[in-house]
């Protein structure tokens, strides 16, 4: 089934940049990886981006830093994968929460990777690096990381994706299936 346009409304201008949003572990890298590569433009990853800038690991910015200055290049980050105008962008499943990135991402083709709990849990694997999922309960964790994020992610959606079970070049493919479909601006090379 194809996903539809939902939530936000439809951008303005060019389909560029088609912005990922979604939890730890909705694939925004790997399926903004496959996406870029059919649309045949740039990827960009806002954690990868936080790290050039910082010159260490995110997990590393979380205990050396903390979590505020990692937020604040996150932020950072986010503005300047945005300002390029083109291409595949995936955020970091928190960077959502801050309200500059909100309001940048209004009126653009942001397109949420929906996962189940269950897929979440065995995706992330409980036992990665990941910063906000350390301590000793991580499933709870992550239910309470999704009950705060959840809202958000669907307030900004312009269209929502399942991802459950779902291979990420099919993902890539129903992406690219609606955003033709909605047709304003969509050109290959």
């Amino acid at each position: 089934m194809t996903a539809r346009p939902t939530g936000a409304g439809t951008p303005d201008g060019s389909f560029l940049p088609v912005i990922l949003i979604g939890p730890p572990g909705a694939g925004k890298t790997t399926v903004g990886t496959a996406l870029a590569a059919r649309l045949r433009v740039s990827f960009a990853d806002t954690d990868a981006i936080v790290e050039a800038a910082a010159g260490k690991p995110v997990s590393d910015i979380f205990v050396q830093d903390g979590e505020s200055e990692f937020r604040r290049l996150e932020r950072d980050a986010v503005a300047v994968a945005l300002s390029g105008g083109d291409g595949v962008v995936g955020l970091g499943g928190g960077a959502v929460l801050d309200e500059q990135t909100q309001a940048r991402l209004t009126g653009r083709r942001v397109v949420y990777l929906e996962t189940g709990f269950a897929e979440l849990a065995k995706r992330v694997g409980l036992d990665r690096a990941r910063p906000l999922l350390i301590g000793t309960n991580p499933r709870a964790q992550l239910k309470a990381l999704l009950e705060q994020r959840l809202p958000v992610y669907g307030k900004l959606a312009w269209v929502t994706v399942g991802t459950d079970g779902r291979e990420p070049e099919e993902i890539a493919e129903e992406i690219e299936a609606v955003i033709t479909e909605a047709g304003d601006g969509l050109s290959q090379p």
